[in-house]
């Protein structure tokens, strides 16, 4: 008896805990962004831009995604302008080009010198010649995290179109 009941404890124990990291591993590109906590600005703009359900979609996706410091980089009032309902086109534009379709992975373009077409419509130069990736004049600040829809890669620099 004191057998089955250390084995139905461990199981309640267990549980929710293997529940917890199938959920982990079945999060998509918006709900790995929130919970991670350094994107609040990029899921503000995802959101005011109307992408989510897009963001949410099936994907593949690669979104090179700025954190918040790299929007506090950007002149004074320059994100709550661009959050405005009436610069949801400009908004949209700039949030689309730090996503590319499909999923690249650091690995597949290291060593490498590339342009990628982007949602938005223009190329991303991508540059993994040398030590570390950069996007445009951004940094890439870690690489390949993966969602059950895509990858994000950080970086410390929102890149804007032409």
């Amino acid at each position: 008896m004191k057998t089955l009941s250390r084995a139905f404890f461990a199981a309640v124990v267990a549980a929710p805990l293997a529940l917890s990291a199938v959920a982990a591993k079945a999060a998509d590109i918006v709900d790995t962004a929130v919970s991670a906590g350094q994107f609040n600005t990029l899921v503000a703009a995802v959101e005011a831009a109307g992408l989510v359900e897009t963001l949410k979609g099936d994907g593949p996706f690669t979104v090179f995604a700025p954190t918040d410091e790299a929007f506090a980089k950007l002149p004074a009032g320059t994100v709550e302008n661009l959050l405005k309902p009436e610069n949801k086109d400009q908004l949209v534009a700039i949030l689309t080009y730090h996503v590319v379709s499909g999923k690249v992975m650091s690995g597949d373009i290291a060593g490498k010198m590339t342009e990628a077409m982007t949602v938005q419509g223009s190329e991303l130069t991508i540059d993994a010649m040398k030590d570390g990736v950069t996007v445009e004049e951004a940094q890439v600040i870690q690489a390949d995290i993966e969602t059950s829809n895509g990858v994000i890669h950080v970086i410390d620099t929102v890149v804007l179109p032409q």
